[in-house]
Order: structure tokens, then C-alpha cells, then sequence
């Protein structure tokens, strides 16, 4: 280890992981584990910037490298991009390693009633209800976004004012849209090790899409951004043709906000008539 803000936990010692072979990996929710003799794991968040490479020989470290682990065949190194480091590592023994699942569900594992069940437990957007770790296991925002575009739902329709007909469609599609992405991702790894991962792909329908036409019915993509995260989405499909804003901006612009597609094409035109 290379960097001591990485390792979060203190007992059991690392030492103790030294020499240990590695019989499993698993995951959870968004963490990645391994599995070491004598009950041991090593708990991984890669949160945003958090990457893997795998080198066939031991490598050089640089201010990217967070940790190296070396075996027979190769080196696993962990980098993180960025001056904020929050990728984290625990090394944990026996049962502490459930303190670190979040509980989510598996959807793919679910039928339809536990789907509905997570869901509407409690009244958040839909967008919170698909990332919250502790709702559903390993989704976050990039296939939130596929997944509610699929759905044909707004990122900020209320979990209770789902009837059963959206309720279904939204868990086919998060089962099909996890399905497609899981293959494909798979299929590319079988080739090669995943180096360059990114939440931003080509193929997507919406994320990290904006200003560009949706695959399905050409309408410019939008987003509304809060905090860290931002949720892209198509109007036409999922908002009745209607623009979100997010409480902030709405709170600055109030009635200057442009609720339809076309009200924000005519502050465009205006604006490049002043200018």
C-alpha cells in the first residue's frame, strides 16, 4: 500500500493479508471483495476516480498509486485520478465483513413483489430510490439514467405515485437495461483486461448525453444537476415534453425558468439576438 488514507480499518493488521492467497471475489453492492485465507477480505471502494490495471510485471509507483498487489502471474495496481482521494479500503475478519454490505437489492435476483416493496418502502424520486446502496444493490447514476430513459419515467416522479403498470415497466427495464450492460461489459473483459473503464460509453441512451439527440425519438437530451451527480433524461419520453429544474435554479430563475423544450428554444433565440 502506498497510500495510508486508503486503509480505513486497523484490526485485523494488514500484515496479516501478506503471503495469504486469494480464493474468492465477490461483490458488494458497489464494493469489491477478496476473499483470503483464514477468513480474511479485503473490502474495496473505488467510489468516482478509483481504478484497476493489471501489469504483467511488478510496477513503478506514481502519485496516482493508491496500492500494489502482487501475485505469481502479475501486478494488480489500485490509482485514483484527482486530488481528492476517497476510494477506501477495509481488512476485515469472519462476520465484520456484513458491516460492510449495504443491503440493497439484487433486482436481478428479485421477483416483481420485492422490487415493488423496495420501492415504495419510502417516498423519494425515483432517481434517489435507484441509487440510494441501501434500496437497491450496485446501480448508481450512470444506469439510472438508462434504466429511467428505458422505463420511459421522469429521474423525479415520487416512488408512491407509481402505479402498478410503472412499477412493472420500470423493473423490466432495470432488470433488461443491468442485463444488457453486465454482457457487454463481460464480453470485453474476456479480451482484455478493462482498462479504460468510464461511465461514459457511446451506446448509452442518455447519460453523459446532453445537447445530443435521444436514440428514440430525437429530442435533445437534458440534465439537471445537483451536488456531485446529475441526472440526464429525455423530455419527450420520460417528462410529457416537460424541463426539470432542479430547487436551486428554480429558486433563481422562478418564473425565467423555460418549462418546455420550446420555451427553451425561444431564451436560446433571444439570446443570440442580443448578443
Amino acid at each position: 500500500m502506498t497510500n495510508p488514507f486508503l486503509l480505513r480499518s486497523v484490526d485485523p493488521p494488514l500484515s496479516e493479508a501478506w503471503g495469504k492467497q486469494v480464493i474468492e471475489l465477490r461483490r458488494l453492492g458497489k464494493r469489491i471483495v477478496f476473499g483470503l485465507e483464514e477468513d480474511l477480505f479485503l473490502v474495496i471502494h473505488l467510489m468516482i476516480a478509483g481504478r484497476f490495471h493489471w501489469k504483467p510485471s511488478r510496477q513503478k509507483v506514481n502519485r496516482q498509486t493508491l496500492a500494489l498487489f502482487v501475485f505469481p502471474s502479475g501486478t494488480l495496481m489500485l490509482t485514483e485520478a484527482g486530488s481528492k482521494k476517497r476510494a477506501s479500503m477495509y481488512f476485515v475478519q469472519g462476520d465484520t465483513l456484513a458491516a460492510h454490505d449495504p443491503q440493497g437489492l439484487e433486482v436481478l435476483d428479485a421477483d416483481f413483489g420485492s422490487f415493488a416493496s423496495r420501492l415504495t418502502a419510502e417516498n423519494h424520486t425515483l432517481k434517489r430510490a435507484l441509487t440510494d446502496p441501501h434500496s437497491f444493490s450496485g446501480i448508481g447514476n450512470a444506469y439510472s439514467d438508462e434504466i429511467l430513459h428505458a422505463a420511459g419515467l421522469s429521474p423525479l416522479k415520487l416512488t408512491k405515485r407509481l402505479d402498478e403498470t410503472e412499477i412493472r415497466r420500470l423493473y423490466d427495464a432495470t432488470r433488461s437495461t443491468l442485463q444488457f450492460w453486465i454482457d457487454k461489459l463481460c464480453k470485453e473483459a474476456r479480451e482484455a483486461f478493462p482498462e479504460k473503464v468510464t461511465a461514459f460509453r457511446p451506446e448509452m441512451s442518455v447519460h453523459g448525453r446532453y445537447g445530443k439527440a435521444c436514440p428514440r425519438c430525437g429530442t435533445p437530451v437534458q440534465r439537471i444537476v445537483y451536488a456531485a451527480n446529475e441526472a440526464n433524461y429525455c423530455p419527450s419520453c420520460q417528462t410529457g415534453g416537460r424541463l426539470l429544474a432542479d430547487r436551486a435554479l428554480s429558486r433563481l430563475l422562478k418564473e425565467d425558468w423555460p418549462r418546455t423544450l420550446e420555451e427553451l428554444e425561444q431564451v436560446k433565440e433571444q439570446r443570440a439576438t442580443r448578443s
